[in-house]
């Protein structure tokens, strides 16, 4: 007897924790539905994004012609023409551009990615080119109204210098000049390049 009241006792138990288990859900779930929606949360500022917004005139399909003076690279000088194209990455966070262009001085092919780095607090431009193994990583800022992108590898005759300089000239128009110097020599222009927006 003793046996079943205490078999009776835990069953009675067992359901009173079930039901109150139950109840404790029920009022929880209740409750949460009660709530009010939250308000929508704002948005995250996006790190680089002021940054990658002022790449954004170079967006679209533009006509361009390199022109070369006469340098070792180019002994007889020469012009260019090329098609350049230039569309947002994923999310906007680079700028993915290719470019090709024929003429006396070569045949040249490539792509550009340049995105911002936020550690650095720099633009980075990743250069592939149908002549150059790898990537050319080049580190650029904004100077004034011109962006302008260093880059810097070791020559023959020393480290070599480069500095490309990009400016819009007017609407649907811009102009980039890829100036080199080695050692101590002057900066010599090594190729200027004319666009116009399609």
């Amino acid at each position: 007897m003793i046996r079943g009241n205490r078999k009776r006792a835990f069953f009675t138990m067992f359901v009173l924790a079930m039901l109150a288990a139950t109840l404790t859900m029920a009022a929880r779930q209740e409750k949460t539905a009660e709530k009010p929606a939250a308000a929508p949360k704002e948005p995250r500022a996006i790190v680089g994004a002021a940054e990658m917004e002022r790449l954004k005139f170079y967006l679209g399909e533009w006509d361009y012609t390199e022109t070369y003076p006469k340098s070792p690279f180019s002994p007889n000088g020469g012009k260019n023409t090329g098609v350049y194209s230039s569309k947002l990455g994923p999310g906007g966070q680079s700028l993915v551009n290719s470019f090709h262009s024929q003429g006396p001085v070569g045949d040249f092919e490539g792509l550009i990615v340049m995105t911002w780095d936020a550690r650095e607090k720099a633009y980075k431009a990743y250069v592939f080119g149908n002549g150059i193994p790898g990537a050319v990583v080049e580190t650029g800022q904004f100077e004034g109204d011109a962006l302008v992108y260093r880059f810097e590898f070791p020559g023959e005759g020393g480290t070599v210098k480069l500095r490309n300089v990009t400016r819009v000239t007017g609407p649907g128009t811009l102009v980039s000049e890829e100036l080199m110097t080695m050692k101590d020599a002057p900066e010599t222009l090594f190729v200027r390049v004319d666009a116009k927006k399609r």
